[in-house]
């Protein structure tokens, strides 16, 4: 059996991906130079929240996820990030790949939410393996990836605000039920406006009255029948 050992050398954002994509730099070993014809990886990356600070802001933007910070030491649990797989050619020894991580910016999504509450520093993750390795000097010997091969990473929250701001360049964006969508496209239409931000800030004028819309755009009032009775 051929003894692997895995390390993540870094993480870079894939500029030129279809949709947000990280790219983490594996170097894996084999031990005693072995020959490996193949490897099907799998890999589950987690985020391990404790391991770092955060600051008054990032701690307020994460209540939502860990409640007070009083209660961190019980409620700061590890969340899961992504579960992705990866065919490493052949190799001798020692081999470098990038492994593809599809990364969501749905903010309904905890490790989403997590992303997007930190302003700076890095992101501890943990990188768990497994899958099965094809070696053997002569012919085909298969074996499991034990369980317990892991490796650790730091994420710099710069690289995730990069990727993001690769494919939404200073946005973001909400998952609605369709029956919300359906009522946000009649209001728009109903009022004519030119923007789903336009849409957004209307909605919000209308809730305080005192809002003024965006870029110009005329608060809408809301109509006597929907305004709440003293």
């Amino acid at each position: 059996m051929t003894e692997l050992s895995f390390v993540c050398t870094g993480v870079r954002a894939d500029r030129y991906a279809a949709a947000p994509t990280l790219l983490f730099r594996l170097r894996i070993t084999a031990a005693g130079d072995a020959r490996v014809h193949a490897l099907a990886l799998r890999c589950q990356l987690r985020i391990e929240p404790a391991r770092r600070d955060y600051d008054p802001e990032e701690a307020a933007a994460l209540a939502d996820l860990f409640g007070a910070r009083s209660r961190w030491g019980s409620t700061l649990k590890p969340l899961q990030f992504a579960q992705v797989s990866l065919v490493v050619p052949g190799f001798t020894g020692e081999t470098e790949v990038d492994l593809p991580v599809p990364c969501s910016y749905d903010l309904e999504v905890a490790a989403g939410r997590y992303m997007h509450a930190l302003r700076d520093g890095e992101v501890p993750l943990l990188l768990l393996f497994s899958g099965t390795v094809f070696a053997g000097p002569s012919g085909f010997q298969v074996f499991p990836v034990p369980w317990h091969k892991e490796a650790e990473c730091r994420l710099p929250a710069a690289v995730w605000r990069e990727m993001t701001d690769t494919h939404f360049p200073g946005c973001g964006w909400l998952r609605l039920p369709k029956e919300s969508l359906d009522a946000l496209l009649a209001f728009r239409s109903r009022h004519a406006l030119p923007s789903w931000e336009a849409t957004v800030q209307a909605l919000l004028a209308a809730a305080d009255g005192t809002t003024p819309g965006p870029r110009g755009f005329p608060a809408v009032a809301r109509p006597a029948t929907e305004r709440t009775a003293p």
